[in-house]
């Protein structure tokens, strides 16, 4: 992988990695240096202890332009520029134009899976599967440096349903500049199962989801991959590296080998668990890693080695033609009511397998 890291013209960070070595990256950015203003402000809830970005700026960010104004598609002679200046590339990185945590609040970037507007993450092959995961990690252990990121989570939304505004396969990659309430929560778990049996809470699930084997959908030598017993979406699959790490960062060479043919499969199971042809499944995959540093004045008591890095991918459509609203017990009061039932859910992913 060679990794070139340039500027736009109005000062934000771009950065080429490109599957080969020898690839030369030096297109200037045309556009005026015009900036756009950003006003992130991150405010806590007094009730719930938890954080809120407020980002009004983000109300004027492209929305679901044509395939030829889409600012994600590398440049055109004589056409539309957009965020890359170069005429192709593998995979590329950027700082948000309109992003929702900025300065001293953290930091957004958009990643870039390809060129090719008109495909999507399954339909890469598994070298440039594999080129994303290494521009995970490597912006991982990067902003794991900056003093206003805490915690990193690299992320994708696929589908309008989800709210996606650009049609171009990318996720983003936000820093948060604290521990989330949701990793919060983990910790909480973590810290108080060690204090009850003395184990590891993520060992001892995923532990018990292969020994129990009814909601696995695919095992391989170095990943695990499972319907949680109590899943919050209709189909919803959390995946893990055999052997325990924190982050994307400390995953071997052997896991990082076996991970996209494991993930495209995934991907391309999620295509399909509606039927062949049916419209392309909506879905958010993401991955929770341990946040950076120790731990501060209260926060749980758990060193970073004791968190395991995993991905979590999960559809809000729950059967063709219908999606799962958070509705008021799940939007109000943050209890989800799942349809589908995990073990059948888990059921269903394994009648998609690629044959």
């Amino acid at each position: 992988m060679k990794k070139t890291s340039t500027r736009l013209s109005d000062g934000r960070e771009l950065i080429y990695y490109d599957q080969d070595d020898s690839r030369e990256r030096d297109a200037p950015d045309p556009r005026p240096a015009d900036q756009v203003a950003t006003a992130s402000e991150v405010r806590r809830d007094p009730l719930l202890g938890d954080f809120v970005a407020i980002a009004s700026h983000r109300q004027g960010r492209t929305h679901l332009p044509p395939a030829d104004a889409c600012p994600l598609c590398p440049a055109r002679p004589g056409g539309h520029q957009g965020e890359v200046p170069d005429s192709d590339y593998d995979v590329v990185v950027f700082e948000n134009r309109f992003p929702s945590l900025s300065g001293p609040t953290g930091r957004c970037e958009v990643v870039c899976f390809t060129s090719d507007h008109d495909t999507s993450f399954a339909g890469l092959d598994e070298d440039s599967a594999r080129l994303v995961l290494e521009a995970w990690r490597d912006r991982t252990a990067d902003l794991s440096r900056l003093d206003s990121v805490r915690q990193v989570y690299c992320f994708e939304n696929r589908g309008v349903e989800i709210g996606v505004t650009l049609g171009h396969p990318h996720g983003q990659i936000y820093g948060y500049p604290e521990i989330t309430p949701r990793t919060r929560l983990m910790l909480q778990s973590l810290a108080g199962h060690r204090a009850t049996t003395g184990g590891n809470l993520f060992d001892d699930l995923v532990a018990r989801e292969r020994a129990d084997g009814d909601r696995i959908v695919l095992e391989t030598e170095h990943w695990t991959a499972f319907v949680p017993y109590a899943a919050h979406w209709p189909y919803e699959i959390h995946l893990y590296p055999r052997r325990r790490v924190p982050d994307l960062v400390a995953l071997d060479e052997a896991a990082r080998a076996e991970f996209p043919g494991v993930y495209l499969e995934l991907l391309r199971r999620f295509d399909r668990i509606f039927g062949e042809g049916r419209p392309p499944t909506p879905y958010i995959s993401g991955w929770h890693q341990a946040p950076f540093g120790e731990p501060r004045p209260g926060e749980p008591d758990v060193a970073r080695e004791e968190f395991a890095l995993h991905l979590e991918l999960f559809t809000v459509r729950r059967t063709e033609g219908k999606l799962k609203f958070l509705a008021g017990s799940e939007s109000g009061m943050s209890v989800f009511i799942n349809d589908v039932p995990p073990e059948a859910a888990a059921r269903r992913l394994r009648e998609v397998a690629s044959s």
